[in-house]
């Protein structure tokens, strides 16, 4: 297994990526193809930036990307890319909130790797982690268009289920992807959300 981490370590060294974390997005959009030409997509937690940077050279020119974190992010990238706008903001602020409002008419994707500080308590981790997810949920479900994809880490735990259960009203397919570049002993997995459908 560490053979495997050196090589997707190695991997974004070599592919000029800030971050190995980049190829549990890839992975994804190599199978379900949910990235496409010319979209708005939403990145929240995107330091150190692969997700954003990945996610930029798929959407081309004619697509934008807005990256928030906590902390500063800023790389500029070779053009043909989507234009990033790289955020500063507490995703759970209102004021966070209010610019996205004031500067997008929405988003084709909200993507999310956030993950809590983890504490070496497996019960608490996962309780942040799902309240990071459900901070997550509540954005997609205020900025996704129609049929929009939501694409999310989570830590598995015994509420995950109920997780699962909270998303299904809101997309036409949920799935759980468990990617290779994810270490093995890791208890994050992915829920992807498609075909987002706004409640009545």
């Amino acid at each position: 297994m560490r053979d495997e981490q050196d090589y997707y370590f190695k991997k974004a060294k070599k592919e000029k990526y800030p971050a190995r974390s980049v190829y549990k997005l890839e992975e994804a959009q190599l199978k379900y193809k949910f990235l496409k030409s010319g979209q708005r997509v939403l990145d929240l937690g995107c330091h150190p930036g692969s997700w954003s940077m990945y996610t930029a050279g798929l959407l081309g020119e004619n697509g934008l990307v807005v990256a928030a974190d906590l902390q500063r992010t800023d790389i500029a990238l070779q053009k043909p890319h989507a234009e990033i706008h790289w955020l500063c903001y507490d995703v759970y602020s209102a004021e966070f909130v209010d610019y996205l409002k004031s500067h997008w008419p929405g988003f084709h994707v909200v993507l999310s790797d956030m993950a809590p500080r983890t504490t070496g308590s497996q019960y608490a981790d996962h309780q942040q982690s799902l309240a990071l997810v459900r901070r997550v949920l509540d954005l997609a479900a205020l900025f996704l268009h129609e049929n929009g994809t939501l694409y999310c880490k989570v830590f598995q735990g015994e509420d995950f289920p109920e997780f699962l259960q909270e998303c299904k009203p809101l997309f036409a397919t949920v799935k759980v992807v468990k990617p290779k570049s994810s270490r093995l002993e890791s208890r994050e997995v992915f829920v992807l959300g498609r075909g987002f459908r706004r409640a009545k």
